[in-house]
């Protein structure tokens, strides 16, 4: 008996079938003939964007080490409280991570002396620890990236100390928001763009601002790989998403103007204005329908 296939047709707005990562109607949709010739998309990846498509023993590794950096980052929030200084969450994480068998990415790179970023109300990252006292109605984001057998992973959680503000509360909403709304956007066919386009028309919709300067990254094999993943954008400019991508989403989202100065120390990025500032980061893989987040926690 002879039986029909059952062939389902590709949509102008689905992945191409050849493999590019690329939609349909911009790849293989107007080719003489619509042959797919599978592409070697991880050579592809490599020479054109420098992006290093993630092996399933990568991905494993790099899962292990984001399951860490969500394990210190619930202990800071155990700990933290109004009158430690900053330099105990940086005690707190450097132990933590050391117990585990890993190394704190942070420590010594670039000439950065501390084993965690600590950021502060106004500071937007990069706060390095010291002799800062958190106090009653702070909002304080910890940014934890560990080393682990080789593999990278990076998160990072803003926190309530004690009581907080209407503003606090609002710019940490936003903030948890926006990278909510981005990761929604993670998914092979679409592109970089996507990620950072739905995350401003988000937050300036609420009367915040996106930070510029700093961007989402590459990760896994090294600390910061490509590609960028800025906050900003139009929809469908950037590098096409494909299965096997490992990367931070990590907005910066500001209650007042987006501009920034960085600070004598020459790592700490602090608000012009003075205004509040949040963020929340994960680590995510792209897979084959969506995205897995190698560094999860509720957002």
């Amino acid at each position: 008996m002879l039986h029909q296939r059952n062939v389902k047709k590709v949509g102008r707005n689905d992945p191409c079938p050849c493999g590019s990562g690329m939609k349909y109607k911009k790849c293989c949709m107007n080719k003489e003939g619509n042959h797919f010739r599978p592409v070697d998309v991880k050579s592809q990846y490599a020479q054109k964007y420098r992006i290093r498509l993630k092996e399933e023993k990568d991905v494993e590794g790099i899962r292990k080490a984001g399951r860490l950096v969500v394990d210190t980052l619930d202990l800071v929030e155990e700990r933290i409280r109004p009158g430690m200084k900053t330099d105990e969450i940086n005690t707190i994480v450097h132990e933590y991570t050391l117990k585990h068998g890993a190394i704190p990415a942070p420590l010594n790179y670039r000439g950065y002396p501390k084993s965690v970023c600590v950021s502060l109300n106004e500071v937007i990252c990069h706060g390095i620890p010291g002799d800062r006292v958190v106090e009653d109605g702070d909002i304080v984001n910890v940014d934890v990236t560990s080393i682990l057998n080789g593999y990278y992973a990076d998160a990072s959680k803003t926190y309530f100390v004690g009581k907080p503000g209407v503003e606090a509360k609002k710019i940490v909403e936003v903030a948890r928001n926006s990278l909510r709304i981005g990761l929604r956007q993670v998914k092979p066919g679409n592109t970089v763009g996507d990620i950072g386009w739905a995350i401003q028309l988000y937050a300036e919709g609420e009367g915040c601002s996106v930070v510029r300067e700093f961007v989402g990254h590459g990760v896994g094999l090294d600390f910061h790989e490509p590609p960028q993943v800025p906050h900003y954008g139009r929809k469908g400019e950037g590098v096409p998403l494909v299965p096997g991508m490992v990367f931070t989403v990590e907005p910066m989202i500001n209650l007042g103007k987006k501009d920034l100065y960085i600070l004598d120390d020459e790592w700490t990025a602090v608000t012009e204005d003075g205004s509040l500032s949040a963020q929340f980061e994960q680590t995510v893989l792209v897979t084959q329908t969506g995205f897995e987040s190698l560094t999860p926690f509720e957002i």
